[in-house]
């Protein structure tokens, strides 16, 4: 598996296939567990064809979440290849204020870590790109 990093807009949006939100509530990392899983991951999800990756982020962060009141930036562009085929996707960080009842899908249940969890469903791109957004929200205090 390699995961290679773009700047954000180098890829065309309907060349985008997923979203991944690293997301915190109050201070806590928030995991989710599809139905029928025992593993946790970051909210991720398809783009649809109809709309944009930044809109895909938002309905995901939604749909995966509960989320109705919060802030999201994008982080950067990559590209994941393993066994020879190639996805791209936009690596999003969401500061959720506010959660409602989370929505009918895939999700069974939302947790609140305040580390990463040991089963986690994607653990080496997990890895990576929590590197990537360390450094990002690092970069972002020292700016501040």
């Amino acid at each position: 598996m390699k995961v290679t990093f773009f700047e954000l807009g180098s890829i065309k949006d309907d060349s985008f296939n997923y979203v991944y939100i690293f997301t915190t509530f109050n201070n806590k990392w928030v995991f989710v567990r599809e139905k029928g899983k025992d593993t946790w991951e970051m909210p991720v999800g398809h783009k649809e064809k109809f709309e944009t990756i930044d809109e895909a982020a938002k309905r995901e962060l939604f749909e995966e979440t509960g989320a109705i009141d919060y802030n999201i930036e994008p982080i950067c562009d990559y590209s994941v290849t393993s066994n020879k085929k190639t996805t791209y996707s936009r690596l999003f960080y969401a500061e959720i204020k506010k959660i409602g009842s989370l929505p009918e899908s895939e999700i069974e249940e939302v947790g609140f870590f305040i580390k990463t969890p040991d089963n986690l469903t994607y653990p080496e791109v997990h890895k990576i790109l929590y590197k990537k957004v360390m450094e990002y929200l690092s970069k972002k205090a020292r700016n501040i």
